[in-house]
């Protein structure tokens, strides 16, 4: 018998998520023997109803919103046995997008097929886990401008977001530590990825494998503006990495410290840096329609 709990980010695409639950969770009932419904209004809410989720017991918690409701179910699910599911409907859909669950059919046939698998997760050492990747500098500042834009919805926000940033582009001093390096230099953006993408399917960290237990770290370093305008249109296919401003790492932890960098999870704010965080693997259970890489 497999209970499942369905979480409703209602705001998340401009209120898409609060005008597709009833069918979504038509759909998921067809897979699953028992489905509680649970909608907030905020942010806490949520969070505090996918604790209760998890709390009660449920087999599956089923997350319907963008990546900032992904991460509060992420927040419940890690380290117990309750699977997490997304159906997307934010703006960029990473975590979903590298669950392979891009609709909520593709949830629905993995659920009927008890596809379920163990996937790494990044701890900070404040106890906040993130799924997708953490981001400081130029990116995150395309996310805090990307957020405050109500049009136009998609990914297209945040290309028109990353135009805009440009404009106001500096580098500044970062340090980035990893189990057996060290970097010191002026840098633009730094990303840790646990999956390869943010952004609405930026792939800034081409390689990363969220089940290898590392991390991949994409770093790129001050370039004049002009280069940059070269770089950008590489960001879609992964092609940035072979650039010489770009360098890229693997490690298990990495500390980043460094003044005036903001750090971003999941698209979610964090706090100043310094920044220390963990890749702690098979944290969490997750409904994919992936295998195994």
């Amino acid at each position: 018998m497999t209970r499942a709990a369905l979480l409703v980010c209602p705001g998340s695409g401009g209120g898409r998520a609060a005008r597709v639950a009833g069918t979504v969770a038509a759909r998921l009932r067809t897979a699953v023997d028992s489905l509680d419904l649970h909608v907030a209004s905020s942010a806490p809410g949520t969070a505090a109803l996918a604790r209760r989720a998890v709390h009660d017991g449920v087999d599956v918690l089923v997350v319907l919103g963008g990546d900032g409701g992904a991460h509060l179910g992420v927040q419940a699910c890690a380290g117990t046995p309750t699977a997490l599911a997304v159906v997307p409907a934010g703006t960029g859909n990473d975590f979903a997008t590298a669950l392979g669950t891009t609709s909520v059919d593709h949830v629905v046939d993995a659920l009927r097929a008890g596809a379920t698998r163990p996937l790494d997760l990044g701890r900070l050492r404040d106890g906040t886990w993130f799924a997708t990747v953490l981001c400081a500098g130029f990116d995150s500042a395309v996310n805090e401008r990307a957020n405050g834009m109500r049009r136009p919805a998609g990914p297209r926000r945040y290309d028109l977001a990353i135009l805009a940033e440009l404009a106001a582009l500096r580098p500044a001093h970062l340090v980035v530590e990893t189990d057996d390096e060290r970097l010191e230099l002026d840098a633009l953006l730094v990303a840790v990825g646990n999956t390869t993408s943010y952004g609405g399917g930026i792939p800034i960290c081409p390689d990363a494998d969220v089940a290898d237990g590392l991390f991949d770290i994409t770093v790129v370093s001050a370039a004049p503006r002009r280069t940059l305008l070269r770089v950008l249109p590489t960001l879609r296919t992964g092609r940035h990495v072979d650039h010489p401003a770009v360098r890229t790492l693997r490690a298990k932890s990495v500390a980043l410290s460094g003044p005036g960098w903001v750090g971003y999870a999941d698209g979610e704010r964090l706090h100043a840096l310094p920044l220390e965080v963990e890749c702690r693997s098979g944290a969490l259970r997750a409904v994919t329609a992936l295998t195994a890489r």
